[in-house]
């Protein structure tokens, strides 16, 4: 019994690693490809021209909506009032519903960084008047802010989450396939050191 419960054992594992690793490579693999080719991007930004596209835009508040823009009464940094940003986001495509904006005794500001980009408004607070800006840097800032998400919101943050712990396990069971298999190939340690050793040595003597 003892003699065929081993390799048993040995094919359980197997299989158990194997389907834990394609299923974490599925869930990651694009992913991985966006990081790779984000990182690509990242590390060469000074030779990948961009230019940056400023678009502005002016627009006056309704004297209801206008009479609604009322501060709050201890706060410099407040969310707009639900009617203005309502306003705000069908004429402009602000985005402004739920920013904190910044208020003064006579306008309020609110920043709107987005990733790819920037944005931000000014209210008038006598008169309505309100200037939009928005600045767009194309697409490669856009999938670069998404690597360092930047300015992309909760719903990403929980993507990279996901997506690190995909990676883990990925990694980790990967790393134990090596060494189940690595009696037969003989070069899996040796190239799994020097997956550890060339960036360690990089890191050692070229940064500082």
């Amino acid at each position: 019994m003892d003699s065929h419960a081993s390799p048993r054992r040995r094919a359980y594992w197997l299989k158990t690693l194997h389907q834990w690793h394609w299923i974490s490579s599925a869930l990651c693999l694009l992913g991985m490809l966006l990081f790779a080719v984000t990182g690509l991007t990242l590390n060469n930004a000074s030779h990948i021209e961009s230019k940056a596209v400023v678009a502005t835009r002016q627009a006056r508040l309704p004297d209801t909506v206008l009479a609604q823009l009322t501060a709050p009464a201890s706060q410099k940094k407040a969310p707009l009032p639900v009617a203005v940003a309502q306003w705000l986001d069908q004429e402009l495509d602000a985005g402004a519903a739920g920013r904190d904006a910044e208020w003064s005794a006579g306008e309020v500001y609110v920043s709107l960084p987005r990733a790819g980009g920037d944005a931000w408004l000014s209210i008038d607070r006598d008169s309505g008047e309100v200037e939009y800006e928005r600045t767009d840097r194309g697409w490669i800032a856009y999938l670069n802010d998404l690597h360092k998400g930047r300015n992309t919101g909760l719903a990403w943050s929980w993507f990279l989450d996901i997506f690190a712990i995909a990676c883990l396990v990925f990694s980790l069971t990967g790393l134990v396939l090596l060494k189940m298999h690595a009696g037969n190939r003989g070069a899996t340690w040796p190239m799994v050191g020097l997956g550890v050793v060339i960036p360690l040595v990089l890191a050692l003597l070229f940064i500082h």
